[in-house]
């Protein structure tokens, strides 16, 4: 198993969204970026991922969910009425995928950017790196289990 990171704006799509869904399940569509779409391409059905909301007053890790479907071509690409339209990516050859995920829990309290940048055994995390602006990214077991330790943490105070 991997572990994982994806942010959304939670105005866009947020916990609430899933929420709303069937099964709480949503496709991850809309990735226009080379590096974020090879990531979901090196995703695995079980894969746990950390959600992100991000581009909010308070940013940081809201909720855990899972990959339920690995990468698959992404149709948004090739409607024109949609926003994350490609006239370079066809049917036949798509350069755009998407991956399923299912909304497995929200967390006791959002884990803020600010306390993830605080804690020592993150300075290394593709999160706090300067410059980084992918919606998708790995994140090691290690950042994964002290992630959850702070939940725990910040639930006990």
């Amino acid at each position: 198993m991997k572990y994982w990171l994806m942010k959304s704006e939670p105005d866009v799509f947020g916990i609430e969204h899933f929420k709303a869904r069937p099964r709480r399940t949503a496709p991850w569509d809309g990735v226009r970026n080379y590096q974020a779409r090879n990531f979901m391409r090196a995703m695995q059905r079980g894969d746990r991922v950390l959600f992100y909301h991000s581009s909010c007053p308070q940013p940081g890790v809201a909720a855990i969910v899972t990959v339920v479907k690995e990468a698959y071509p992404d149709h948004s690409a090739w409607d024109p009425q949609s926003e994350y339209y490609d006239p370079k990516s066809t049917p036949q050859k798509p350069l755009w995928f998407m991956v399923d995920v299912k909304l497995e829990r929200e967390l006791k309290r959002l884990i803020p950017l600010e306390a993830i940048k605080a804690q020592p055994a993150l300075k290394h995390m593709r999160l706090v790196q300067r410059g980084n602006r992918l919606s998708v990214m790995p994140v090691s077991a290690q950042e994964w289990k002290t992630i959850l330790k702070l939940e725990q943490e910040q639930t006990r105070k």
